[in-house]
């Protein structure tokens, strides 16, 4: 078990990446999120993590990401602590040839304990993680929240794989027991984990996969769950994993008498659990599945507006993924209070993506449509009322939802378009009440209901602009 300090989340405003003003640092979609700083601003960070280090024992780790043969990245990661070098090996795979024979792709130091002198030029802040594609270097400093470093190996997938013709993802995976894969695109928190953690099938991957010419595949080795009120009666695999020797329990309270308490968020709302895929008994030990024949856009919605569950056609999909709405869910980022935060993170996973998202959109338009997925909204969010006034959809009904879509339960021609989304929503599904289908039908005054769904679809619309405006 360990804590991370000040920061139990990721710090977006202290992370850049470095502009060499080259061709390849054109493509950047430069902004708020990719922070651009100067290559020199590298040199004297260096000076600093030399001086630091110096005499001091370090913990590296060659690892592997991405779980197929022609778009594997080796990565050396270096950390000051010896539980961030046992989250990396929890998190990706182990080199396990001879060790001379390792030349790493990139390389990540990680040093929690390096704070940057009071205004340091080019940063924010004393921390700082610094990505920097021409030196295949990552430099994190001032912050232990583990995360930091899975995200920067996927802001690295994503910027080099759409040069290889592959789709990078900020999705989880599993597959039947038939060979179908499904794929859930969300933010943290929105129940990626959760949803693809399956008894009924088989997991590839919990939050980072690469759909290529020949299917997807992880690129990691292990899973990052999110643990606030675990319960074992409805996350039974996830629970089981947090039990086992070599689970790093992140954030996560312990009451008087040493017990853990996954309902404790004194710490933070994002604690969390680093495992092994090893530790999961349905894993697919190769990482890999084949073309999703479903694939869930997953949604907090702190409106309590949306459906459960809904079919889009592909200019909808085109809209959702651009758009990428959900509730930012407290303590995932810093800046974020007890209260969700509507937000609208394109692609799921803005924070990550250092190219345009439009690259990212072609890919999965030309993907769906090769492969004729089908995609689907789901809400994990609040129905009837907003957040403090309705309630969170129940995890059993998403599953059942899950399932019935996935099974090919829910026709096409049962299907209803609901009034201000213009959403296809099934009219039944087994096992589940039929009101909840239908957002407007659990709201006890339909007024109220319709004028907070034209307060959303505004938002949808003014944060469209910019991707549909000149096409």
């Amino acid at each position: 078990m360990v804590t991370t300090g000040k920061f139990t989340g990721r710090s977006p405003k202290d992370k850049f990446i470095v502009n060499y003003g080259g061709k390849r640092d054109k493509e950047i979609d430069w902004g708020a999120t990719n922070q651009p700083i100067e290559p020199t601003v590298v040199e004297e960070l260096l000076l600093l993590i030399r001086e630091y280090t110096h005499n001091k024992d370090l913990y590296i780790q060659d690892l592997l990401v991405g779980n197929h043969p022609s778009h594997t990245q080796k990565v050396r990661i270096v950390t000051e602590t010896a539980w961030h070098s046992l989250f990396s090996i929890n998190l990706f795979t182990v080199y396990k040839e001879q060790k001379s024979s390792f030349i790493p792709d990139f390389t990540i130091i990680c040093l929690p304990g390096l704070l940057a002198p009071e205004h340091f030029r080019g940063l924010n802040s004393k921390t700082f993680v610094v990505l920097d594609f021409e030196r295949k270097l990552v430099l994190i400093g001032g912050t232990a929240y583990a995360g930091e470093i899975k995200k920067a190996v996927f802001s690295i997938m994503n910027r080099i794989l759409p040069e290889a013709d592959v789709f990078p993802m900020h999705c989880s995976a599993n597959i039947g027991k038939n060979g179908d894969t499904a794929l859930f695109f969300g933010l943290s928190g929105t129940g990626k984990t959760t949803l693809s953690s399956d008894p009924e099938r088989y997991l590839i991957g919990d939050d980072e996969h690469g759909w290529g010419n020949d299917g997807v595949f992880n690129f990691e080795g292990g899973c990052y769950a999110k643990t606030i009120g675990l319960k074992k009666e409805f996350e039974p695999i996830i629970w089981e994993a947090c039990q086992r020797k070599g689970a790093i329990l992140e954030n996560v309270a312990v009451d008087s008498s040493g017990h853990i308490n996954f309902d404790d968020c004194s710490l933070t709302e994002n604690s969390r659990a680093a495992y092994p895929l090893e530790f999961v008994p349905n894993a697919v030990k190769e990482g890999q599945g084949n073309h999703p024949a479903n694939i869930f856009f997953l949604t907090a919605d702190a409106f309590g507006v949306l459906p459960p569950l809904s079919l889009l056609n592909q200019e909808q999909a085109m809209f959702y993924f651009l758009t990428g709405f959900t509730a930012k869910l407290a303590g995932t980022e810093c800046g974020i209070g007890k209260e969700p935060v509507a937000t609208f993170s394109t692609c799921y996973a803005a924070p990550f993506l250092p190219l345009s998202p439009i690259v990212y959109a072609e890919m999965l338009r030309a993907k769906m449509a090769q492969h004729a997925s089908n995609v689907w909204l789901v809400n994990t969010g609040w129905t009837g009322g907003p957040y403090g006034l309705g309630h969170r959809i129940h995890l059993p009904d998403t599953r059942d939802l899950i399932q019935a879509a996935i099974h090919g339960e829910i026709s096409k021609d049962a299907l209803v378009r609901e009034e201000v989304f213009g959403l296809a929503i099934p009219t039944s599904c087994k096992g589940i009440s039929e009101p909840i289908l239908d957002p407007m039908l659990t709201w006890p005054d339909r007024e109220k209901y319709l004028a907070a769904a034209g307060k959303l679809k505004l938002m949808f619309a003014e944060t469209a602009k910019k991707y549909y405006e000149g096409r």
